[in-house]
């Protein structure tokens, strides 16, 4: 990223929208030295800085830049379905301006010289902000711990064991008593593994297309152990990726007992259930499964209550060779940078979820959970910046996608909103 300093700009004539402070009104954004000066209704009618560039946004929403906590890239190790520099192209163009990059690379992220490489890497190829996630057990295996302090030191923001469960009890344990004292948040994916053996939900759909069924009962299990683990450790923790209904009154009932946890959902889970499966499409095949429709309704419902605190896209790049394959034996996984905004609009528009919590959930809430200072418009916050029109109708055609990989389940799909513009640092990376 070249680091010249972006002139000022203006983005007037627009509705601001800054979750942080649920302020949602007509004015303008004024940017310098790749932080906001003022943001709202107060900024319209004050002096512009000397040589300014003005945005005339056209009545359109700017809002923070979205932050999504759970990306995977294939770099290092399997370029060729993501690079730090493909999802950045695709970031920008969905709106997100800060991704967390999940450690299951080839090397797998559990030592400090491979964060320091991500970091790295980011800085000279992408466009937009990354945060890698550190291994929380070397190898992804479950067994050992890594070096918390170190990697954490190296930059890593948080810590996963990615898209795997820690299975034994008292390895998370030590595991979360030695977080707490670095202050490093675990991030979770809660599946019991010898529960989870199945391809898709189980249920009556799971047995009429003859496929082995995930009980929800894996995931709450796993949930249930991890809260009673951060009620012995004290230590920070976030619930990955849940999608049952119980799974969101586990989360509520662990923050009532005053518990520092947070809970995240995927896009897909939100917007889809098992039926849209259909004639057995692998794009739809992901971890957690796409659960039915009563969970979806309970998810959103979570989300509207703030019992879930952050929305992901769980962007997952596959290629031909892992995604080409009967049901049970495709990989796991959907890419979903360029749709997540788009997607996430699905429920504001159905009237189920207003803006300001739906962005939220987007914005301030992952910034507050990772300590990062962008997510919000205040003054003095990095000019990390999504221009949308939130009705303009579009299509995702697969020629379009940015992603090296083109396994999305919203391929051909209708959308209302548009990103038109993406600013990072108060330059304009998209738009």
């Amino acid at each position: 990223m070249a680091h010249d300093t972006p002139k000022p700009l203006v983005l007037s004539n627009a509705r601001v929208i800054d979750p942080a402070r649920k302020l949602d009104e007509p004015g303008a954004v004024i940017i310098s030295d790749g932080k906001i000066l003022a943001a709202g209704s107060d900024a319209a009618n004050q002096g512009a800085p000397e040589g300014v560039e003005i945005i005339d946004c056209g009545g359109a929403i700017v809002a923070p830049g979205l932050i999504d906590m759970c990306v995977s890239v294939g770099e290092p190790g399997h370029e060729h379905r993501e690079t730090l520099a493909s999802a950045s192209d695709a970031a920008a163009a969905g709106g997100i301006t800060t991704i967390c990059t999940m450690p299951e690379t080839d090397p797998i992220i559990d030592d400090p010289a491979l964060v320091d490489f991500v970091l790295r890497r980011a800085r000279d190829t992408a466009s937009i902000n990354v945060h890698p996630l550190a291994a929380l057990t070397k190898g992804l295996d479950g067994v050992e711990m890594t070096e918390i302090g170190l990697l954490k030191e190296a930059g890593a923001i948080a810590f996963t064991n990615g898209h795997k469960s820690v299975r034994n009890a008292q390895v998370m344990r030590r595991m979360m008593t030695y977080a707490r004292d670095f202050d490093a948040l675990i991030i979770h994916h809660t599946e019991d593994p010898d529960l989870a053996g199945g391809v898709m939900n189980a249920g009556l759909n799971a047995s009429w297309k003859g496929l082995s069924g995930v009980p929800r009962e894996a995931e709450i299990i796993m949930l249930e152990r991890d809260l009673r683990l951060v009620g012995m450790s004290k230590s920070k923790y976030h619930a990955n990726l849940i999608s049952t209904s119980d799974s969101a009154d586990v989360i509520r009932a662990g923050k009532k007992r005053g518990l520092d946890i947070t809970a995240g959902i995927s896009i897909n889970h939100l917007t889809q259930n098992e039926n849209d499966i259909g004639p057995y499409r692998t794009f739809f095949k992901m971890s957690p499964p796409l659960r039915d429709e009563d969970d979806r309704q309970a998810m959103i419902a979570g989300l509207a209550d703030g019992t879930i605190d952050v929305i992901v896209s769980n962007h997952d790049p596959q290629d031909v060779e892992t995604k080409r394959h009967p049901w049970a034996e495709a990989e796991d996984g959907a890419i979903g940078l360029e749709t997540l905004l788009a997607a996430a609009l699905r429920l504001y528009h159905a009237e189920q979820i207003d803006l300001v919590t739906l962005l939220a959930a987007m914005t301030c809430n992952p910034a507050d959970r990772l300590g990062l200072a962008s997510g919000r418009l205040s003054a003095g916050s990095p000019a990390d910046i999504v221009v949308f029109d939130p009705d303009k109708p579009w299509v995702l055609e697969k020629s379009a996608i940015k992603s090296r990989s083109k396994n999305s389940p919203f391929e051909d799909a209708r959308f209302s909103g548009r990103v038109l513009k993406t600013i990072v640092g108060g330059k304009v990376v998209f738009g």
